[in-house]
């Protein structure tokens, strides 16, 4: 019982809430730099840090795509397939070129970031919490943290890099804007081979004594892009400040979102299997929102603060490059 419990709270952490104070997104990251005595070990691990960066940098070819939820042009029965109505309406949009990283930044990345750059370890360290810290998971971040990261990122690599737009995400996930419904290998959900089947998960969790679904990276075929863990394994935080109704007066060219907001728009969903992606905003174009820091309802739950539960733990980072 008391693991539905915490189940039940870990996915409040992605619950919605206006009472975050609203944020232009104009406003710069704090810069966090590279110390200067590093050892040879630190070196080198940054190094090797750098070098996965740019090996996985997919480039994508701009261009211009109908933006949002497709179903009424292209469903069998002309419906929308999103029950959602911030996909829509379906609106033109038109990218330059860009790129983005292949994978989620994993907590081993993150654990050589914050150590060359003097910062504590992100995440939590509890009894309960260190079981699900592989190194090789997506690791959970608020968007500031996301951000941050990126544009260190860039910094070493002297690339423009930083969250990607929600347009760009979406872009990317159909394939430079195709008509593809699941941002999989072949558009489709093929439980077990393509995303995690129920029975996947059960052993997982098995394998690794943990309570809940860990976002392990790439265990399934990228998308035809090279892209890999799109569909699932943890929200991505994106550039874009949420507002339900921003398709309907979007831009065209190179949209950035609102100017400001209370929530942050993710895509992706969190560690999830092929029955639920299914039913639950899987595809190319669904939306969420969380607040960019930890929603404040969720973070007063006698639950939460009793096992220390981090409310990010689902948040995650892909980079862009502009």
């Amino acid at each position: 019982m008391i693991k539905q419990n915490l189940a039940i709270i870990l996915l409040s952490s992605i619950t919605l809430t206006a009472c975050a104070k609203s944020t232009n997104n104009t406003e710069q990251p704090q810069t966090f730099t590279t110390k200067q005595n590093l050892s040879s070990e630190q070196q080198k691990k940054l190094q090797q840090l750098l070098d996965k960066t740019k090996k996985n940098l997919v480039e994508i070819k701009g261009g211009t795509f109908m933006m949002g939820d497709f179903g009424e042009q292209k469903s069998p029965d002309k419906l929308p397939y999103d029950s959602d109505a911030d996909s829509k309406p379906l609106h033109k949009v038109t990218l330059d070129n860009y790129a983005l990283s292949a994978t989620k930044a994993t907590y081993a990345d993150f654990d050589v970031y914050t150590e060359v750059t003097g910062q504590e370890k992100v995440g939590k360290f509890d009894d309960l919490s260190i079981q699900d810290r592989i190194p090789n998971s997506a690791a959970g971040i608020n968007w500031q943290q996301a951000r941050n990261y990126c544009q260190w990122l860039g910094k070493q690599l002297n690339l423009k890099m930083d969250l990607p737009t929600e347009a760009q995400w979406e872009y990317a996930a159909r394939n430079r804007g195709q008509y593809i419904l699941y941002p999989t290998d072949n558009g489709k959900i093929d439980i077990g081979r393509n995303v995690w089947s129920f029975e996947q998960r059960q052993n997982q969790q098995n394998r690794l004594n943990a309570f809940r679904n860990i976002p392990e990276l790439l265990k399934f075929p990228a998308t035809s892009l090279g892209l890999y863990d799109m569909i699932t394994d943890n929200y991505e935080w994106m550039l874009d400040w949420y507002d339900p109704q921003y398709y309907n007066k979007s831009p065209e060219k190179n949209p950035q979102g609102p100017t400001k907001g209370t929530l942050k728009v993710v895509r992706s969903s969190i560690p999830s299997e092929g029955q639920t992606l299914q039913m639950f905003g899987g595809f190319t174009f669904s939306r969420h929102a969380i607040h960019p820091v930890e929603d404040p309802k969720a973070a007063q739950d006698e639950l939460t603060k009793k096992h220390h539960l981090d409310l990010n733990q689902n948040n995650s980072v892909r980079c862009a490059v502009n």
